[in-house]
Formats: C-alpha cells, sequence, structure tokens
C-alpha cells in the first residue's frame, strides 16, 4: 500500500509552489499537483495536502456517501472519507488519496 499524509512536510508560507519554484507541475482536475521528493503537492487553503497515488477503486465500484459505511471527515469544503487506513476525497469521476 502506499504510504499517504494528512499534511505536506513544509507550508505554503515556508514554500511556495508555482510557475517558478522548480518543481514539476502535473494538472489535476482543476487544480494542480506539485511534484516534490516522491509525491505531489496540492493547495488547499492554508496547507499543502499530499496526493500520492489514485485511489484502489473508482467512484463507479464504490461510491462514498452517508450510507456508505466508511467514517466521514470535514476537511475544508469537502468530506473525506476514511477507507482502508487512508482517506478518500471525491475529485470530479475519481478519488484523490488525502
Amino acid at each position: 500500500m502506499t504510504e499517504t499524509h494528512d499534511r505536506a512536510e513544509h507550508t505554503p508560507a515556508e514554500h511556495e509552489h508555482g510557475p517558478a519554484c522548480g518543481h514539476e507541475a502535473v494538472e489535476h482536475g482543476d487544480h494542480v499537483d506539485y511534484l516534490h521528493e516522491g509525491h505531489r503537492h496540492a493547495l488547499h487553503e492554508d496547507h499543502y495536502d499530499e496526493h500520492d497515488a489514485p485511489a484502489e477503486h473508482t467512484t463507479a465500484e464504490h461510491e462514498h456517501g452517508s450510507d456508505c459505511g466508511h467514517e466521514s471527515v470535514e476537511h475544508g469544503d469537502h468530506v473525506d472519507y476514511l477507507h482502508d487506513g487512508h482517506r478518500h476525497a471525491v475529485h470530479g469521476d475519481h478519488y484523490d488519496e488525502h
């Protein structure tokens, strides 16, 4: 299983990802992730989320929601669902790992 993290090892105040930051940018739906030391950082409010790998199932295979059987966790403007030791967040037609 790929290890996931709730927060990156630095904050936007310590290092701001952007066109001149020196890290490769990857388009990810409605935002950009930045490749950093083997994982991806995505700006989320006042911190970076870790996006290391896609979830092991799609939204078509299992839909998280109020009756899916997984614990929900508020995460800013969306809800993550605890699943097999990590958190899934719906992102378009797939789940991000948080």
